[in-house]
């Protein structure tokens, strides 16, 4: 369903990056002009969405100098979060979940969608994708567009306010024209989650996704 979106005249200026790891350059009038407010956050949903078929390892800065490392590998598709409270490896035939002693416990399928990830301030693709799908529905939505450079890669970003029907009420987000997640940044309940990605490589190594100690 299209949504009636608020551009804001910040958004054909230059914008910050988050976290501010990165340069940025802003949207000029006329690219702004060409875009649709209607259209402005289920594009970027459907640019995100696009990460579900990428082969890739993104590290990620989080908020207080932690670092987070995202692996994802296809054939067979599977993800491994690698973060400061543990790590959490998703496959088709299971989830691993590990603490931080890396002591592993299997399960069935648990696609990680909560936000964050339990122990962590890492916010996952799947996590930022609801939050944008939840946006497009909120016809009081005011978005703020502009573009960057994170990790050496184009960025597409909004900063959104006035969200309804989500943990919270803003958040700014910048995705690549990969798909993958750029950077992420919000306040949920009184915490403070952001993280902007330092290095990208669109290769995954098969270690990436082994647990030490499964039980």
């Amino acid at each position: 369903m299209p949504s009636r979106l608020r551009l804001t005249a910040a958004g054909l200026t230059t914008g910050a990056v988050l976290l501010g790891l990165t340069g940025c350059t802003g949207l000029d009038q006329a690219s702004a002009a060409g875009i649709s407010r209607d259209d402005m956050v289920s594009e970027m949903a459907v640019q995100l969405a696009r990460v579900t078929g990428l082969t890739y390892t993104a590290t990620y800065q989080l908020a207080g100098g932690d670092t987070a490392t995202v692996t994802q590998a296809q054939k067979p598709t599977r993800t491994a979060y690698d973060f400061p409270g543990g790590r959490l490896v998703e496959e088709t035939a299971g989830t691993v979940r590990c603490s931080a002693k890396r002591e592993c416990t299997r399960t069935a399928p648990q696609p990680a969608t909560a936000l964050p990830l339990p122990g962590s301030t890492l916010v996952t693709p799947e996590a930022a994708l609801a939050l944008l799908n939840a946006a497009t529905l909120d016809q009081d939505v005011e978005v703020t567009p502009h573009d960057t450079t994170i990790a050496g890669r184009h960025a597409t970003c909004l900063d959104l306010t006035r969200v309804d029907g989500t943990p919270t009420s803003e958040f700014g987000i910048c995705v690549t024209n990969e798909g993958a997640l750029g950077s992420f940044a919000a306040t949920i309940a009184g915490t403070r989650y952001e993280q902007a990605m330092t290095a990208y490589k669109e290769k995954a190594a098969p270690e990436a996704f082994e647990a030490q100690t499964l039980r």
